[in-house]
Parts: C-alpha cells; structure tokens; sequence
C-alpha cells in the first residue's frame, strides 16, 4: 500500500512539473492595418516578445517600435515620428490570462486576458480576445484588437491633407517556445 502511495505522488509530482511551464518568445509577429480614404497599408515587425506564465496566468509583451516598417522608408519615418519613438520607443502589455486554457489538447482554444497596454506614455486597461493552441514547438498565440489613436494621446498623420483614421487594427502572432523558471 505504501508503495502504491508513493508511485501515485511520484506521478502527480511529475505530471504537476509536466503543466507547469512558462512560454517565451522575441520572435513573435505584430501587424497594423492602417486607412485614410481610398487608401490603406500596414506595418509590422517580427521582433514582438512575449512570455506567458500558465502557473500564474500572467501575460507579459512588448515590442520595439523603431522595428515596424511599412514598406516606404519615408512613411516609416513618419509613423515614427507620429509615435514619437525617440522618447517612448516601446509599446508593452501586462496582464492575466481571464479565460480557460487547457495545455493538454493541442485543439485551438478562444482566450481573453485583461491588463495594462501602454503606447506613447500612456496606459490603459484593456481586454483583448485571441486564442492559444499547444504544438508539438510550444504555444501558439493569436490576437487582435482595435487601438484608437486619440486613446494615446497620438495625433494621426495626414496624407494628401486626409488624416488617418483614428482606428488602427493590431494583430499580433507568436510561437512560444517552453523554458525553465
């Protein structure tokens, strides 16, 4: 009997040690879709990083925005201009995991997390939807959300005397991959 009891804690001991992971990630991909009348482009960057705590279901991403392009140098130096990247080079989220996530299935899941987004000096609270997916590599985290310039305190740029609009399109994409704690 005693031996069964301490097969049996092995066992939840290593399946505990199994699920408890961390995922990170500084390869992660973000777009913006921006639009001024008859007329849109994006921008993104492949330098998003990310860590996901599934022990604590703390979310934590940030991204250098002097890596967004757009395509067109000049645009580029507009937009970070627009965001002012000298003196706020950085836009970061922090929050929770709100939703279920069930690492045990490799089926993607829709995910929520609440928390702190802060871009050109200013935070606010926000929730965002997304979904997380477990591979064979790590998680995969998809999400999206509409950011309003004003929010920000961001002045839209012109082009051609039209203002882009104040509703920019964030998506983001990432693989994280597990590491140690």
């Amino acid at each position: 009997m005693k031996r069964i009891q301490t097969t049996l804690i092995f066992i939840l001991g290593f399946i505990s040690l199994a699920t408890a992971q961390s995922y990170m990630t500084e390869e992660g991909r973000a777009v913006f879709h921006s639009e001024v009348p008859l007329h849109s482009f994006s921008g993104n960057s492949d330098n998003l990083t990310g860590l996901i705590n599934l022990d604590n279901n703390k979310v934590d991403f940030y991204i250098d925005l002097t890596t967004l392009q757009t395509g067109i140098k000049k645009r580029d130096r507009d937009m970070k201009e627009t965001l002012e990247t000298e003196k706020f080079p950085f836009a970061e989220f922090f929050g929770t995991l709100t939703s279920d996530f069930n690492p045990d299935t490799t089926a993607e899941q829709p995910v929520s997390v609440e928390g702190e987004f802060k871009i050109h000096g200013i935070s606010r609270e926000v929730a965002i939807e997304g979904t997380m997916q477990m591979k064979p590599e790590g998680l995969l985290v998809k999400a999206s959300w509409v950011l309003r310039l004003e929010d920000y305190e961001i002045v839209p740029p012109s082009l051609l005397f039209v203002k882009v609009d104040q509703e920019q399109k964030i998506e983001i994409e990432a693989l994280l991959k597990p590491v140690n704690d």
